[in-house]
């Protein structure tokens, strides 16, 4: 017999990034991308990004950055403009499932994937 679990319910989530350097961190995020944000308390600043947060985190951290073993997907409008305000490990391409993915790292080296979304792919269709 099969044990029935009730579902966690999940009210909101974010990213926490403690980075060996706070304000060379917080400027990648605020001013070099540009994201928006949600709200800053002593210690941290956290950035809209989409549906999600992501949080800049001054307190626990030790100096040296956090093990971030995936990357920050996050999808935008254009990634060639993108291109053109950060350090780029890996220019757009189209991959084979049709997005355009363009690679780069924050000052931690924090893997980021920019996804554009072409109009004729699967994901844009109204699937009603």
């Amino acid at each position: 017999m099969t044990a029935t679990v009730a579902a966690v319910e999940i009210l909101s989530s974010r990213v926490i990034l403690r980075p060996a350097d706070y304000d060379v961190t917080l400027a990648f995020y605020r001013d070099t991308l540009g994201l928006g944000i949600a709200r800053e308390y002593p210690g941290g600043t956290v950035f809209f990004a989409g549906q999600s947060l992501i949080e800049i985190a001054a307190h626990g951290a030790s100096g040296v950055p956090s093990t971030f073993d995936g990357a920050l997907w996050l999808q935008v409008r254009d990634v060639h403009d993108i291109a053109t305000k950060v350090d780029v490990d890996r220019g757009p391409t189209e991959e084979p499932w049709g997005l355009i993915e363009m690679w780069t790292k924050d000052p931690d080296g924090v893997p980021i994937v920019f996804v554009q979304i072409p109009e004729d792919h699967p994901l844009r269709r109204d699937q009603r």
